[in-house]
């Protein structure tokens, strides 16, 4: 299948002077593209990094960088993130891009129990994006960029087990159900947001596949052989990082951005900006009420708007 393509590159962002951004999992891939090229563009830009020391690094090669330390996987952190953010920023964030994630990691849960992958990659990303809502009406054309993954579209949610208490774990479901909830809930914030007549944008988008460390960090664990195939499948059939991240940034500048995008080619695997395909699992507005008010449960954060 191929999408409608836009005529859209880095060169056709506009200059972004005045506004600030938070990037999560700024510190490599994606999210360091992106944060170089809004600091290049005149943004101020927050990496929200976990390591202190690969944040630091990362921020030295961002210009107008600044590191938040955010573990996702850990809600005090993220409460504590967000805290910062607020204060840091003056309540005047211009745009909030919720880009870090792991894939197929074995089994691990979080100090509140909740399976790593669904935790880091949803959990932890709407309950700063509800937590960020205040200092995000205080912005100009402010917006919310969920970065989902083609895997969306297999992903399998399971609102009654969703952190793999009674199924047996399989690590490609949980990332696919996880980046799944990520696309359902970006959908449900901007339909809630248009009804609340509130001035903030939910956009979506993917970077189809691209050649970042995500996909062989989550072979390490996993011996040599797998991780040297990892790397080697990623380079034959991926796109390279700039490529990927102009989705995302098409997503959090763009005046007319709405919906959700990807790549434009074939699979939307690779190829120009265009929109995307939502799977038809993610537009079933009970499940997104659903997911919704569960993500609410399992945070204990009031949902914004509720």
């Amino acid at each position: 299948m191929t999408t409608r393509r836009l005529s859209w590159s880095e060169r056709d962002l506009a200059d972004q002077s005045g506004r600030t951004v938070v990037i999560t999992g700024a510190n490599s891939g994606l999210g360091l593209r992106a944060a170089t090229v809004l600091g290049e563009h005149g943004a101020r830009v927050l990496l929200a990094c976990r390591s202190r020391e690969r944040g630091e690094q990362a921020v030295s090669t961002v210009r107008g960088g600044e590191l938040v330390l955010l573990d996702l996987a850990d809600l005090s952190s993220v409460r504590s993130a967000a805290a910062e953010i607020r204060q840091r920023t003056g309540d005047q964030l211009d745009i909030l891009i919720n880009n870090a994630g792991i894939t197929w990691p074995p089994l691990r849960r979080t100090v509140e129990g909740y399976e790593s992958t669904f935790a880091t990659n949803h959990l932890g990303h709407a309950a700063l994006t509800w937590l960020l809502m205040p200092a995000l009406r205080g912005g100009t054309d402010p917006r919310v960029v969920h970065v989902a993954s083609i895997a969306a579209r297999s992903g399998m949610l399971d609102l009654h087990d969703p952190n793999f208490h009674r199924r047996r774990y399989n690590g490609g479901l949980a990332y696919g159900q996880s980046k799944q909830a990520n696309l359902i809930f970006g959908l449900e914030l901007e339909r809630r947001l248009r009804a609340a007549g509130d001035q903030i944008r939910s956009v979506v988008a993917h970077p189809g596949m691209t050649d970042t460390e995500l996909f062989p960090n989550s072979m390490r664990d996993r011996g040599r052989l797998l991780l040297r195939a990892s790397r080697v499948l990623n380079s034959l059939i991926t796109q390279r990082v700039g490529a990927g991240t102009l989705p995302i940034l098409y997503a959090a500048t763009a005046p007319e951005a709405h919906g959700y995008y990807g790549p434009g080619g074939p699979l939307e695997i690779r190829g120009a900006v265009g929109p995307a395909r939502i799977p038809r699992a993610a537009t079933a507005e009970p499940v997104a009420r659903r997911l919704w008010d569960l993500t609410a449960e399992l945070t204990g954060i009031a949902p914004d708007p509720g």
